[in-house]
């Protein structure tokens, strides 16, 4: 019995072997460990941040980590630094107006536009001292932080030289990349989703669905009045082809204007979380989907005011056929943003914008065609309602969509 206790003793406290020389190792050699992947990873470099930020709980008097569905938007995170004075702290951002860094409790930086920035909160701070830890803070008044825009920068190599660290930091590559693989798998979802109700919609309406998306019925004037588009948005199927397009413009421009890194979009009009990329993308459906609703009733009001009531059918019929048709490429845009995104985002993003803007210019021009082949448009009065009615909303889309920065 005393030798099966014996050996049981002998055998746990072998099993604790490999703990006890793992903390030898560390403290006898602070200096580098190794990664899973094989990277060096320098624990005396001090001057960075996390991707893991703190909210501040009133009620419990504390700091506890930031969830994003947990916590919904707040106004301010925080986040406990190490900051050695001589070594460059430089952090890159996407930052809108207004937002202000903090350290200590003393204020170091204010955005005073939208733009990407990088700081060195070492040059920022009055007195860095290395024997405490700093409090850093992110603070909007309207709880647009775009927290997950802070990152690391990388080191040049004469840095890196200087103060003998490794080029690229764990928490620069780690902070940010991560955050982009479930907003992939939700955008391949969505895509997935389109698919399916294009699919449907081709089985379920036929008629409907080839009187708008085949071409040679696209470039004939007389197909307005043929389909759903003899009485627009007056049956279901009418309905589930504007929502389809709908779904699909908003995935484009969630994709190009919600990438984590350094790009934002209607978050400038409208709060919506940050973590949550569906609801996004619900929202953006809504929106454009009620745009297509009101346009029709826009356009009423300003036939009205400009007594061309006449021309406010055919001026929607083309505006809904043009849309639809071109709406077909948004899965294509998509398709790039997935393949190309990772590896030349700026690429990618301009090739984006430059297709919604294309898309956007060229329904104008076709009702502009359209409307002067029934009326001539050279009546500076007729021209002026086009630019009421066409011009001037295009203007404000591709400035919320496109030239966003």
């Amino acid at each position: 019995m005393y030798t099966k206790k014996l050996k049981a003793r002998l055998g746990y406290r072998l099993s604790l072997l490999p703990l006890v020389i793992g903390s030898l190792w560390f403290w006898l050699f602070p200096g580098n460990v190794l990664a899973q992947d094989g990277r060096s990873i320098n624990l005396k470099n001090k001057n960075q941040i996390t991707p893991d930020w703190l909210v501040f709980k009133p009620a419990e008097n504390r700091l506890t980590l930031y969830l994003p569905d947990y916590h919904g938007p707040v106004n301010a995170l925080y986040q406990w630094v190490d900051v050695r004075p001589g070594q460059p702290f430089r952090v890159n951002f996407t930052a809108r107006q207004g937002l202000c860094i903090f350290v200590d409790n003393q204020l170091v930086f204010t955005a005073d536009s939208v733009a990407s920035y990088e700081i060195d909160v070492t040059k920022l701070m009055p007195k860095p001292d290395a024997s405490r830890r700093h409090l850093l803070c992110i603070w909007h008044p309207l709880g647009q932080l775009n927290y997950q825009t802070f990152r690391n920068a990388v080191l040049t190599p004469q840095e890196a030289a200087d103060i003998q660290i490794n080029i690229e930091p764990v928490s620069a590559s780690l902070s940010i990349k991560p955050k982009n693989l479930p907003n992939q798998n939700v955008f391949i979802l969505f895509l997935l989703l389109i698919g399916i109700m294009y699919g449907s919609l081709r089985t379920n309406y036929t008629a409907d669905f080839y009187s708008i998306f085949r071409l040679n019925t696209f470039l004939r004037g007389a197909a307005l009045e043929e389909g759903f588009l003899a009485k627009p948005i007056s049956s279901w199927s009418s309905i589930l082809f504007v929502l389809s397009f709908s779904l699909s413009f908003a995935l484009v421009i969630a994709a190009i204007h919600t990438n984590v890194q350094n790009n934002f979009i209607f978050n400038r009009l409208f709060l919506v979380s940050e973590a949550d990329i569906t609801s996004k993308i619900i929202f953006y459906t809504f929106l454009i989907f009620l745009f297509i609703l009101l346009k029709y009733i826009f356009l009423r009001v300003m036939g009205v005011i400009f007594g061309l009531k006449p021309l406010v059918i055919t001026q929607y019929r083309e505006f809904l056929r043009t849309i639809l048709f071109m709406g077909l490429f948004f899965p294509v845009i998509m398709l790039l943003y997935l393949v190309l995104d990772t590896d030349n985002p700026e690429t990618i993003l301009l090739v984006s914008n430059t297709a919604v803007a294309s898309i956007l210019i060229f329904t104008v021009l076709r009702i502009f065609y359209t409307l002067n082949k029934k009326v001539s448009l050279r009546n500076l009065h007729l021209f002026s309602y086009i630019c009421a009615t066409e011009v001037i909303p295009l203007m404000i889309l591709i400035k919320l969509i496109v030239f966003t920065y």
